[in-house]
C-alpha cells in the first residue's frame, strides 16, 4: 500500500433493495492523483472481516464494531454514527499498522477497489501468455483485442462530436486505455504466435501436440491478421493525437464565400456596359485602383486568373491558421490537466502538512506535561 494512500468514512447514505432499506458506508481513498470512492454495506466489513483472519490467521488491529440486533442504523441517526466513527477506525488500523499482512492481501485490495499487487499482476499475465499459446485461445484473445479496438473508433467518434473540451479529454482519456489494452493484447498474441512458430519449426517430425499444432499458411494469416489490428492501432492513436476543432457557424465556409465575386463585381470587371471592350485586349479596370507590377501587362482575363489564385491562397491561409489554433487548443487542454494535477498535489501535501502540524502540536503538549 502506498504511504501516500489514505482513507476516511466521512458519509453514510441509505439504500433500499426490494422492499428493505439498508446503510451504505461512503469510504474516501485520497489517492496520489486522484479521490475514489467506494460504497459498502456493513455485511461487507464483516465478509471481509472474516476473510483477513482466515488468510493471514490473525485479527486486524482494531475489532469491528458490534453488530445491534435490536435497533437499526436506517432510522437510527446516532447509531449509524457510533458505526461510522468504528468502521472507519478499523480501517485506518489496517491501513497505518506497522504489521502490512492485512493491507498487502488480496480480499481487502479488492475491498477497496485499488490494482492489484505487482507480482500478482505477473502471475496473470504469465498465465495469459500461456492461455494464448493455445490456438483457439489466439483466436478468442484476438477477438477480444479488435472489440477493445471498436470501442476505440467508437469514443473517438463521440469525442469528435462532443460539445465542449472536459467532454473531448474524458472521453479520449477512455479511448486510450482501450489502445492500451489493444497494444497488450497485440504484444502477448505477437509473442505466442512467434513461440508457435518456432516450436513448429524445431520440430522435425511436425507432431508437437494436436492442440497447438499450426501450418504454415495458418501462421502467415495470423501474421497477416496482427498486422492488420497494429495498422488500425496505429490510425486510432493518430486520431488519438488530433483534437478535432469545428468552427463555430461554418468559418471557413463564410469566408470562401465572402472571397468569391459577385456578379456586379463581374460585370464591373468586365464592362457589360461597354460590349466593344469585351472584345478587346485592353484593360477594363472596376475602379480607380492603382496598376502594379503584377497587374499592368495582364488583360481582363489575366486579371481574373490572378484574383483566382489569391482567393486560393487565401483559403490556404485560412486553413493554416485553423491548425494552427487547433494546437493551440490542444496545448491548452495540456497545460489545464497540468495544473488541476499540480494542484490536486498541492492540495494533499497541505493536507500533509495539517496533519504533521496536529502531531506536532500534540507532542508539543505532551513535553509541556513532561516538563
Amino acid at each position: 500500500m502506498a504511504p501516500s494512500l489514505q482513507i476516511s468514512i466521512p458519509t453514510t447514505s441509505i439504500a433500499q433493495q426490494g422492499n428493505k432499506s439498508y446503510t451504505l458506508y461512503h469510504i474516501q481513498l485520497a489517492l496520489p492523483i486522484r479521490t475514489h470512492e467506494t460504497r459498502k454495506r456493513y455485511s461487507d466489513f464483516t465478509s471481509l472481516h472474516e476473510t483477513l483472519l482466515s488468510t493471514t490467521g490473525s485479527a486486524p488491529p482494531s475489532p469491528l464494531p458490534a453488530k445491534s440486533w435490536l435497533r437499526s442504523t436506517v432510522n437510527n441517526a446516532e447509531l449509524t454514527e457510533q458505526r461510522r466513527r468504528g468502521l472507519e477506525a478499523y480501517v485506518r488500523a489496517i491501513l497505518d499498522a506497522n504489521d502490512a499482512r492485512w493491507r498487502s492481501s488480496t480480499s481487502w485490495r479488492h475491498f477497496l477497489g485499488l490494482p492489484n499487487d505487482p507480482s500478482q499482476s505477473q502471475k496473470i499475465r504469465q498465465q495469459n501468455d500461456n492461455a494464448a499459446a493455445d490456438p483457439a485461445a489466439w483466436l478468442d484473445l484476438h477477438r477480444s483485442v479488435k472489440d477493445q479496438l471498436q470501442e476505440a473508433r467508437q469514443l473517438l467518434k463521440k469525442r469528435d462530436a462532443a460539445a465542449t473540451a472536459q467532454e473531448q479529454h474524458a472521453i479520449s482519456a477512455s479511448a486510450k486505455a482501450s489502445l492500451v489494452r489493444a497494444a497488450t493484447g497485440l504484444a502477448t498474441l505477437d509473442a505466442a504466435l512467434s513461440k508457435s512458430a518456432s516450436k513448429a519449426k524445431d520440430d522435425s517430425d511436425g507432431d508437437w501436440g494436436q492442440s497447438s499444432r499450426l501450418g504454415e499458411g495458418e501462421v502467415r494469416r495470423r501474421k497477416d491478421m496482427l498486422q492488420l489490428a497494429r495498422s488500425e492501432t496505429e490510425t486510432l492513436e493518430s486520431q488519438l493525437k488530433s483534437l478535432v476543432v469545428k468552427p463555430q457557424g461554418s468559418m471557413l465556409s463564410a469566408t470562401s464565400a465572402a472571397a468569391t465575386a459577385s456578379e456586379s463585381d463581374k460585370r464591373a470587371l468586365w464592362g457589360e456596359h461597354n460590349t466593344a471592350s469585351m472584345r478587346s485586349s485592353r484593360r477594363v479596370l472596376g475602379g480607380p485602383a492603382q496598376e502594379t507590377d503584377k497587374t499592368r501587362e495582364l488583360d481582363n482575363k489575366g486579371v481574373l486568373q490572378l484574383q483566382q489564385r489569391i482567393m486560393g491562397e487565401q483559403e490556404q491561409d485560412v486553413l493554416e491558421i485553423g491548425k494552427a489554433v487547433t494546437r493551440m487548443k490542444e496545448m491548452g487542454i495540456m497545460i489545464n490537466e497540468e495544473l488541476v494535477v499540480q494542484n490536486e498535489m498541492l492540495g494533499m501535501l497541505d493536507t500533509d502538512v495539517d496533519r504533521v502540524q496536529g502531531k506536532i502540536d500534540v507532542a508539543k503538549k505532551r513535553i509541556k506535561k513532561i516538563n
